[in-house]
């Protein structure tokens, strides 16, 4: 999978479908040739190419003038020594200069994929299923080395990247910058394709057109967030969801983040990703490394959609883990829109109950059963259980749900602390601040300092002992506000820069610990809905509550924008009430039901208020998502209709041997007098007759008619209008 070429110097890095290949130039410094389509042969020279330009870009070598760093395409550059783009990484030396020249040193391959200290990551279960490549850069005035990781898959058509900074000599230096890729594209002839939004409305599809200059997104809160997702693609002119190259990063990482593309005068477009050098820095004492997260690299001849699949497959099998990670998810009630705060033991029990009528199997009870928690003014930090509204303890309401036959699970905000709580008033400094300044507030809390060893410790303690005080199998982890005045009381003033990234590493030794001492339970990620939805949370969270906006119409576009990336196994949906808690919209319990049940299936809403009608309609989606969440969670997904570009929606799940496909087709607004309307299917496998279904009515149909002639839509009339179609194969 990996080949290296002892007289070119040239790398060959080969995964399914897909070809990355990098050179060791004469002067030691490493060229970008080559990342696509697979391609054949070890005789790549000819993709290594110079040209002379004007002195305004500095020759780097005196006897090959055309060599210069300024236009070289390379794999990890720096800034300051001839090359004046973005570099991917900057130390600063105790004299204060931030010029480096690194140089390759040494190269290993080896099998299988090394883990990453502290941090996510893709991982193989099995030394045979991939080789990794490991590069030593060094620079010799400061001793220090660079490590660049390349893994390639046997069985899934990506790649990962991540670097190790490593500081071996005897002075201390400090990392101002320590992104983790950085690859140089010959050209600038792509769109650019990322995910941005905010709370409410995540993820949405934002598509443009490179220009010249730099393009960028990133995140400054503390966490990946709402209003911009760890992921960029590079999308060729005119790709479509089926046809086109497309080119996709995505950061297995939970924090500030930057990713972008930076178009040169010479119209290369330098793409990278990596940690926010924002207000960051990491001090390396001799000796020291720091580990830069891990970034996953996929490209795609087949479009868009095929960067999607490639992306979710691997992320299911081998991001992921733990008992759930192949197991099909259980259909769940949550109760915070049906009571918020105001329940109590009685008012749980007849939601739970309700639930068993009608077939679903996970009770979750969420904010407000512990502290004097009545609002959200109070008792974060105080997990123990409230008695005024749960006599009985926790230990007693989750008997009686599972003497009901349903699974118990339980909502926690463990990031979090109220000025209002007993632990606030017992440890004031625990929390993120800056000594003599404010305290900002969100939702009337401040965040913990997990930088803190003896943070991480209280948290594992007191989650570790409400899980074990009865029989939990899911949980919801919420966060619910993003970083201010990130500082910590134990850091010196040199390293309060490195406060943020200290978070996410005593979060993720948090989250290992606690997820894999309880390896029987659920864990659901949350942060106000999909404000941490990326890869590195799905490391220890199987999935995710997409969004806090439940309205079918509204997730229309945030699921289609979610899955771009991520897999339909990750997100949390749900059918709540109307009007919509969020918009105010009121839709139809069958559009809301077809909607959720194209994620991780579930009702947030009082089960116990439905009529005779609802309570049917509800068990028919009960065991319609009993009988297709195989299909729905762990088929190939495939978008069909865009939200973002009119009125309809539709999206299908393909079984992994095409003899099974679910088709859930939306619309938005009625309009008068419409054409008869057909669209195309995908994935299917064209020599098979299918039967479909939808709506009671039955019929069969060949898989290369259903894709190339298209389906036709039933009719169906008023606004916010669905329908889910069946497929079988005839057998």
């Amino acid at each position: 999978m990996i080949t290296y070429n002892e007289e070119t110097r040239i790398f060959h890095l080969k995964a399914v479908d897909t070809s990355y290949a990098l050179k060791v130039t004469d002067q030691g410094h490493l060229a970008h040739l080559y990342w696509g389509r697979a391609i054949s042969g070890e005789h790549l020279q000819h993709l290594y190419k110079l040209s002379n330009r004007p002195s305004f870009t500095p020759s780097t070598d005196l006897q090959q003038l055309e060599y210069s760093l300024d236009t070289l395409q390379q794999e990890l550059p720096a800034y300051g020594d001839s090359d004046f783009r973005s570099p991917a990484y900057q130390f600063q030396l105790p004299n204060g200069s931030t010029v480096t020249n690194f140089v390759y040193e040494s190269h290993e391959i080896v099998a299988g994929k090394p883990k990453l200290d502290g941090l996510p990551s893709v991982y193989v279960e099995e030394d045979a299923e991939a080789q990794t490549l490991l590069i030593t850069l060094r620079d010799e005035l400061t001793n220090a080395a660079i490590v660049l990781s390349y893994t390639v898959f046997r069985d899934y058509a990506a790649i990962t990247r991540s670097v190790q900074y490593r500081n071996e000599g005897s002075n201390v230096l400090t990392l101002n910058r320590a992104l983790s890729m950085s690859v140089d594209l010959p050209s600038y002839k792509y769109d650019m394709l990322h995910l941005s939004g905010s709370w409410a409305r995540e993820r949405y599809v934002h598509r443009r057109k490179l220009e010249p200059g730099m393009q960028s997104i990133e995140s400054r809160r503390g966490a990946s967030s709402h209003a911009q997702n760890p992921f960029l693609a590079l999308v060729s002119e005119g790709a479509t969801e089926e046809h086109g190259d497309v080119y996709g990063i995505n950061f297995v990482y939970s924090g500030n983040f930057i990713a972008g593309v930076e178009v040169d005068p010479y119209l290369h477009a330098r793409l990278f990703m990596g940690i926010n050098p924002f207000d960051f820095s990491w001090k390396l004492e001799a000796g020291e490394v720091f580990q830069a997260p891990e970034v996953v690299l996929v490209h795609s001849y087949e479009g868009i959609g095929g960067m999607s699949r490639r992306f979710h497959r691997l992320y299911r099998s081998r991001l992921a883990r733990g008992e759930f990670r192949d197991k099909v998810r259980p259909i769940l009630v949550n109760n915070w829109e049906a009571t918020y705060f105001s329940f109590n033991e009685e008012k749980i029990m007849n939601i739970a109950q309700s639930g068993k009528e009608l077939g679903i199997e996970l009770f979750v009870l969420d904010d407000g059963w512990f502290g004097k928690r009545n609002d959200d003014t109070t008792s974060l930090g105080d997990w123990f259980v409230d008695r005024h509204k749960l006599p009985n303890g926790l230990e007693g309401v989750v008997q009686k749900v599972r003497d009901l036959g349903l699974q118990f699970g339980l909502w926690f905000e463990p990031e979090m602390i109220s000025p209002d709580s007993e632990l606030y008033r017992k440890h004031p400094d625990w929390c993120l601040h800056v000594e003599g300044r404010r305290r900002t507030q969100a939702r009337q809390q401040l965040i913990l300092d997990l930088s803190r060893e003896d943070v991480q410790e209280y948290i594992i303690s007191t989650i570790s002992d409400v899980l074990s005080s009865a029989p939990i199998t899911y949980v919801k982890w919420d966060m619910n506000r993003n970083m201010t005045e990130i500082g910590s009381a134990l850091l010196p003033a040199d390293r309060q820069r490195e406060t943020a990234h200290r978070y996410m590493l005593g979060l993720y030794r948090v989250l290992e610990t606690i997820t894999s001492s309880f390896p029987h339970i659920l864990f659901e990620s949350c942060s106000g809905g999909g404000g941490r939805f990326d890869a590195g949370m799905l490391h220890y969270m199987p999935q995710t509550w997409t969004s806090d906006n439940s309205d079918a119409i509204s997730r229309l576009k945030i699921q289609y924008g979610t899955s771009i990336v991520y897999p339909v196994s990750s997100m949390g949906a749900h059918v709540s009430a109307v009007p919509n808690h969020q918009v105010n919209r009121v839709t139809s319990l069958e559009t809301r039901g077809n909607v959720a049940m194209s994620g991780n299936f579930g009702y947030e809403l009082d089960l116990s208020g439905f009529t005779d009608k609802e309570e049917e309609l509800v068990k028919q989606q009960v065991a319609l998502y009993k009988e297709i969440r195989h299909i729905v969670q762990f088929g190939d997904f495939y978008r069909l209709l865009s939200p973002f570009e009119g009125n309809e929606t539709a999206w299908m799940f393909v079984s992994q041997d095409k003899k099974e496909a679910v088709v859930m087709y939306a619309k938005v607004l009625q309009e008068p007098n419409e054409a008869i309307g057909r669209f195309r299917l995908q994935g299917l496998d064209p020599s098979v007759l299918y039967e479909v279904s939808a709506g009671g009515r039955t019929g069969e149909c060949s898989g290369d008619q259903l894709m190339y002639a298209g389906l036709a839509i039933p009719p169906i009339y008023g606004d916010f209008q669905s329908c889910i179609y069946r497929l079988k194969a005839v057998e």
